[in-house]
């Protein structure tokens, strides 16, 4: 057990993980308009999010969720609930993981990737929505592309290790094998290693 003083969080983290707010209750979702999932159990954590909309306006009028993950994932998706209720669905669809962080009083770099969890499955949901209402010219897909091509690896792949602690371009070999073949992919992979650590940690 932790003893007092010991609590790693913000004040406000521990608010949304002690109590956190619009938990979804129960499994059914069709009263909801867009329903997104995210994650993987095999591998960890895995977010749902549901939204209802202001058809008209295009606004959220209600944002649900259901996870299993750790502290961080519970209280991120807590506080984007909140976030992004009376946002237009383009405004919360570029919701970022920084912002949650920064709602929260701060994360853990180790702990960033647990806020991706629930703005993706937000974007999900979102375009769930639009599928439903056939609009789909409005659903944005996030296209991977790939970096290295002797080991298959993705920028998305490489964003995801930057969320999980790469900051230099060994740990972000060490954490996907890229490079380690031909090694031709080094440049363009330290470009996208600097612009995702300016993106999520501002360095």
């Amino acid at each position: 057990m932790l003893q007092a003083g010991e609590w790693a969080y913000s004040e406000t983290l521990k608010e949304h993980f002690m109590n956190p707010k619009n938990i979804l209750q129960g499994e059914d979702t069709d009263a909801f308009d867009g329903v997104g999932m995210e994650g993987n159990l095999q591998c960890g954590d895995q977010m749902m999010v549901v939204i209802m909309v202001d058809k008209q306006k295009e606004l959220i009028t209600d944002c649900q969720w259901k996870t299993y993950g750790c502290a961080s994932a519970i209280a991120s998706t807590s506080v984007l609930s909140e976030m992004v209720k009376g946002m237009t669905l383009d405004q919360a669809f570029h919701v970022s993981p920084k912002e949650v962080a920064v709602a929260l009083g701060g994360l853990p770099d180790h702990k960033i990737h647990c806020s991706v969890l629930g703005d993706k499955a937000l974007r999900a949901a979102i375009n769930n929505y639009y599928t439903r209402n056939g609009q789909t010219d409005k659903v944005k897909q996030e296209q991977a592309k790939v970096i290295c091509q002797c080991m298959s690896i993705t920028d998305h792949d490489i964003e995801e290790a930057v969320l999980e602690g790469a900051r230099t371009y060994f740990e972000l070999q060490e954490r996907t094998k890229l490079g380690t073949v031909c090694g031709q992919c080094k440049d363009e992979a330290e470009v996208l290693l600097d612009k995702f650590k300016h993106i999520h940690f501002g360095v």
